[in-house]
């Protein structure tokens, strides 16, 4: 009776570990535009600046009112080359930020952080060639 116990065990436990793996491999859905990524994880979001990072990348930051997002977009994506992509927003207020970093396929971000009423910096890095705004987009 032990035995048959440990062996149904041992089955569901590989079934949870094949069942998760096939879940962990299906890719998340990217979005196909910076602002279609800012607004995947908010609302009301329009582009109020953006700046280029080198001939890789571009970084967008987005308002909507009180949040700001920021995205740091390949130009050219082919689903296949993974870049080294960083995004960071940054609130003069209490000098807290919202960064993203890594190895990504399309875009990093997107980074969100409440600044009303205060300064922020923002901007991001491409395969080693970064940019950074300095405080703007006070209020």
């Amino acid at each position: 009776m032990r035995k048959s116990k440990r062996i149904a065990a041992l089955a569901l436990s590989v079934l949870g570990m094949t069942t998760g793996m096939l879940f962990a491999a299906a890719p998340a859905q990217a979005a196909s535009t910076p602002s279609g990524a800012c607004n995947s994880v908010g609302s009301g979001y329009y582009l109020i600046d953006q700046h280029a990072i080198g001939t890789v990348a571009d970084v967008y930051l987005f308002y909507n009112g009180s949040s700001n997002c920021a995205v740091t977009w390949k130009r050219s994506p082919n689903g296949t080359t993974r870049y080294d992509l960083r995004v960071n927003i940054e609130r003069q207020s209490d000098l807290r930020d919202a960064p993203d970093a890594g190895y990504y396929l399309y875009y990093a971000g997107p980074v969100t952080l409440s600044a009303k009423g205060t300064c922020i910096s923002w901007g991001g890095e491409a395969e080693g060639v970064r940019w950074y705004s300095g405080w703007t987009h006070c209020g």
